[in-house]
């Protein structure tokens, strides 16, 4: 090989190692929803949820240790313990808090597109809402399981209706993403779904004009 060729090689690997540098590491959320002798399930940033053994290491996620109260995970290097129900977020470059910037249309409303359990749904952003609220046909498609839940009672612009109080596995707007959060699913189909304080109280939230940015508190 001349000189003149590796001189190109060399500077064509630096190039390459700038460019791979400048990049910031994944950001990865993970969530602990069962718990087996030297297993655990996870869900890793809001996919279907994996059972790891102890040792194995999926998407930058390393099970390290179990026992019948929680699991250790390793996420980019850190170590931590978290039980059933609790997830930890590691984000790029030291572990940002996750954001999200919304738009207000023209009628000043803040509606954005998101993910209930990895099905799409549009949001409406509503204060006045204790809750995530999905119709009816959204809920199908985020399989959510109504078995599992509570039926009650609420009203709506139409009246008194039929829902059922239910978890949602994940909720995804933008780049925040929640787990085991609070929801409601109605009878009948809605024209979005509403995005409500049981998401919105886990913000810290802040208008800017036509602009809202929702920072993720835990």
């Amino acid at each position: 090989m001349n000189k003149w060729v590796r001189r190109v090689l060399n500077s064509s690997l630096s190039a390459l190692c700038c460019a791979f540098a400048a990049f910031p590491a994944w950001a990865v959320d993970v969530g602990v929803v069962g718990l087996f002798p030297g297993k655990a399930v996870l869900v890793i940033d809001g996919g279907e949820p994996r059972t790891l053994s102890v040792g194995a290491n999926v998407s930058g996620v390393r099970l390290i240790a179990v026992d019948q109260d929680s699991a250790t995970v390793e996420i980019v290097g850190k170590r931590q313990r978290l039980s059933i129900g609790q997830h930890a977020h590691s984000g790029g470059n030291g572990g940002e808090a996750q954001t999200t910037n919304l738009t207000a249309d023209s009628r000043g409303h803040f509606i954005t597109t998101g993910t209930v359990n990895g099905a799409t749904v549009r949001f409406l952003v509503d204060t006045g809402a204790t809750s995530v609220a999905l119709g009816a046909s959204d809920a199908r498609r985020a399989n959510v399981n109504l078995g599992s839940g509570r039926p009650i009672m609420v009203q709506t612009a139409n009246g008194i209706t039929q829902a059922w109080l239910v978890t949602f596995d994940n909720v995804r707007v933008g780049d925040v993403t929640l787990h085991g959060v609070e929801g409601t699913v109605h009878q009948h189909d809605m024209p979005m779904a509403l995005l409500g304080m049981s998401f919105l109280n886990r913000m810290e939230m802040k208008r800017d004009g036509q602009t809202m940015t929702l920072r993720k508190r835990y």
